[in-house]
């Protein structure tokens, strides 16, 4: 598991490539990406190829010709979600980054139909960028899910990467736990206590478990930053989307879902919370 955090895992990055107002802004964030990350980017444009087309994208990623930035242009027409997704398989994508909708005039953001059913189906890890960026919005605070779940320990692993790529100082673990696990029934002072007691030894259990996982994170990853462990009492994916809200967190780490089933999609999953109202960059790990 160490080995893998010490590898790049962002080898290449895709983005989807629509000749929109926040293009520039677009190229821009996914071009530092790929630097910071030592990887290759492609950029995946839904349509057909043109001389015009590519060079509006040379002009605009002229100012990182400095650092060696290693692009390709992919033209494919078909549908928007198809293409992004064969794409990405073709190419070997290993980070999908991808633009999210204000809300009307409201500060919230959510996943338009198109982002949602890409994010859903994506074999690899996705990038929601809320409000992409020309100049650069230093990423100073990472919130990452600490959930017990066999994903999370290489999850927190990789935020520690990333972080350390971003040269973020701040990471917070965010451990959810279920209000059913205090499992006491609270009338009166001495049920309260109880209660009390109870959440206490779940919270130092769930902060061993998160701290053992820490342990084994090369310090290369883990020096010069503040660690946070927060556990929260309450419903999976609202709670930590709620918790980065409230911190100002600039990126917010999940594990991506397991395989959804037809009763996911009926009921909402964890990921679906956060994809509904974004309250941040999210980053969702495969």
């Amino acid at each position: 598991m160490i080995e893998t955090v010490s590898l790049k895992p962002f080898k290449s990055i895709g983005i989807g490539v629509a000749y929109s107002p926040n293009l520039k802004a677009n190229l821009f964030e996914a071009a530092r990406l790929a630097i910071f990350f030592g990887s290759k980017l492609f950029l995946i444009h839904v349509g057909e190829n043109s001389e015009e087309k590519i060079n509006m994208l040379k002009v605009i990623l002229n100012s990182f010709e400095k650092d060696n930035l290693d692009y390709e242009v992919v033209f494919k027409i078909g549908n928007p979600v198809d293409v992004i997704l064969s794409t990405t398989d073709e190419k070997k994508i290993d980070l999908l980054i991808l633009g999210a909708l204000q809300r009307e005039q409201f500060l919230k953001y959510y996943v338009g139909s198109i982002a949602r059913k890409i994010t859903r189906n994506a074999k690899c890890s996705v990038l929601l960028l809320i409000k992409p960026a020309v100049e650069r919005v230093p990423c100073d605070h990472i919130v990452v899910n600490g959930l017990k779940d066999p994903k999370t320990e290489q999850t927190i692993k990789l935020a520690f990467y990333v972080a350390t790529k971003l040269s973020t100082e701040k990471i917070t673990i965010v451990e959810e736990i279920k209000q059913d696990q205090i499992a006491v029934k609270v009338d009166d002072d001495k049920s309260l206590r109880r209660a009390n007691i109870i959440k206490e030894r779940i919270k130092l259990r769930e902060n061993s478990r998160i701290k053992e996982i820490i342990s084994h994170i090369p310090e290369t990853y883990t020096q010069n930053k503040t660690i946070k462990l927060q556990p929260i009492f309450g419903k999976k994916g609202y709670s930590i989307g709620h918790y980065a809200q409230i911190s100002r967190a600039d990126l917010l780490v999940m594990n991506a879902p397991s395989k959804m089933t037809f009763w996911d999609r009926l009921f909402p999953h964890d990921i679906e919370h956060i994809l509904t109202e974004l309250p941040t960059d999210v980053l969702i790990l495969q």
